[in-house]
């Protein structure tokens, strides 16, 4: 016989005095091998004092307290972590009003052994919310309709009745989750659901609270629907911030970023996308990305063996990979780590400065770079230009997404940072400094000739809205 999986129940409190006795005693009464942890955020009601008597009378029963009340969300990782931490491998989490009947508990537990999430559903059986006001019913219903249309998520995502798997889901999957509040219950959903967890669901009925009050106050719902918003708005954006890394590039501790590139990587991860960022997404997906995939299926032929030299995010890679075989190299370790999120089916993924490349001679047919070579004074360009001959094969071919001085882009964000900067003295920087954006195609030319390429074409026109020129060279012999 299989052993059972070590079960942990967790239950958060907070003035729950009069509900914690009775939902222990019919836990307990269940018979289950599992333990069961109460949470309580310092309740004034006294419901602490009463779990610490329950504590005090059963070995399976145990009590932690925190501070104050801290949020929902920031308890149930905080649950999630104790769970980790003390090596249990299933964890059950429900609210402790006896709106979660404990009855279900061996029904959740019994599907959690066919998937790795297990959540309880509102919306699988009719008559679910009995002595529910016609209000709250389309406001529930209203809350699905927007996690089901905005986020893709199918199974009810707002409820705190769950079984997950902890043998199957890494840790790190729940440090990607950002909501303190309600809003984790959703957003912990969507990252598990993106990172390909298979989620189960329970048919449950929440009967209206009869015990005690809600605790959901209208700022929170409020908070709930700009979090909804926000990564709507992110899976737009930055879709890699939900997945979960793949087995991080080799890195080599030695390399030195004089640019300091890695923190502008793990900022662009962590905050809130901003105006400029929206809008830098739509205009990579809509116009460089289209660009770069016809440009370079012209220039390289099917699975040549290509290094994207600065590789970034690699936002608009992820369709190239059906034609080439590319390589993605960077000096920042935060945006390689996005990078393999965004395209696990790279060929390789390396840590390395585009001035000291780690690979032989001649090693690829051909080489790109999209978004680097104008943060570069022109001398490190011509030393980098001439790495990346290095590392080509004789007649390969080099292509630079270059953008140029007089580009639509550059005078947008010119006045945008005038304004930003010299009349309303904000001190903001939209994106890194751009030393060497590009003038024409005899100053292309000059710098590539020395660092041993011969220009072959050179396109700047309205094909990618007067943006970016396009140069292509060839390894000189």
């Amino acid at each position: 016989m299989s052993a059972v999986p070590k079960t942990l129940i967790f239950i958060p409190t907070y003035d729950e005095r009069e509900n914690v006795g009775p939902i222990c005693a019919e836990i307990l009464a269940l018979g289950l091998d599992a333990d069961l942890v109460f949470m309580d955020d310092n309740s004034p009601d006294g419901t602490g004092r009463v779990l610490d008597d329950l504590a005090a009378k059963s070995s399976r029963v145990s009590v932690i307290h925190r501070a104050g009340k801290s949020g929902i969300g920031s308890a149930h990782l905080d649950g999630i972590a104790y769970a980790y931490d003390k090596g249990y491998e299933r964890l059950v989490t429900m609210d402790c009003d006896f709106t979660h009947s404990p009855s279900l508990i061996p029904t959740f537990l019994e599907a959690g052994a066919r998937a790795p999430v297990v959540v309880g559903s509102r919306y699988l059986e009719q008559g679910s919310l009995p002595g529910w006001t016609l209000l709250r019913k389309s406001l529930t219903k209203l809350g699905h309709l927007l996690t089901e249309t905005m986020l893709g998520i199918s199974e009810d995502a707002t409820g705190a009745f769950r079984v997950y798997d902890l043998q199957k889901i890494p840790r790190a999957a729940f440090d990607l989750v950002q909501s303190r509040g309600y809003a984790f219950f959703f957003e912990s959903l969507l990252v598990l659901s993106k990172n390909g967890f298979r989620i189960a669901e329970v048919p449950i009925t929440l009967p209206a609270r009869t015990y005690g009050s809600s605790k959901m106050s209208f700022g929170e719902v409020q908070r709930s629907v700009q979090t909804l918003g926000s990564l709507f708005v992110a899976q737009q954006t930055n879709p890699a911030r939900f997945r979960l890394p793949k087995s991080a590039a080799n890195l080599d501790p030695d390399l030195v970023d004089p640019q300091n590139w890695n923190e502008y990587w793990d900022k662009k991860q962590k905050k809130t996308a901003a105006a400029y960022d929206i809008i830098a997404t739509v205009y990579r997906n809509a116009v460089i990305r289209r660009r770069l995939e016809a440009t370079l299926t012209r220039e390289f032929g099917e699975g040549a063996n290509v290094l994207h030299a600065g590789c970034g995010s690699g936002q608009v890679d992820v369709g190239l990979h059906d034609h080439l075989k590319i390589t993605a190299a960077d000096i920042s370790p935060s945006a390689l780590q996005i990078y393999q999120r965004e395209n696990p089916r790279a060929h390789e993924v390396r840590h390395a400065s585009i001035f000291e490349l780690p690979f032989a001679d001649g090693t690829f047919d051909g080489a790109y770079n999209l978004g680097v070579v104008e943060h570069f004074h022109h001398d490190e360009l011509v030393k980098a230009f001439t790495e990346i001959r290095r590392v080509l094969k004789p007649g390969g071919k080099y292509v630079i997404f270059w953008p140029h001085a007089y580009a639509t882009s550059v005078m947008v964000l010119n006045s945008v940072h005038y304004v930003l900067n010299d009349v309303m003295h904000k001190g903001v920087r939209l994106h890194p400094p751009e030393y060497s954006l590009v003038h024409s195609s005899k100053e292309a030319r000059e710098l590539l000739e020395a660092g041993g390429f011969d220009l072959s074409s050179y396109y700047f026109g309205p094909k990618d809205l007067y943006v970016q020129a396009i140069a292509v060279a060839t390894r000189k012999s």
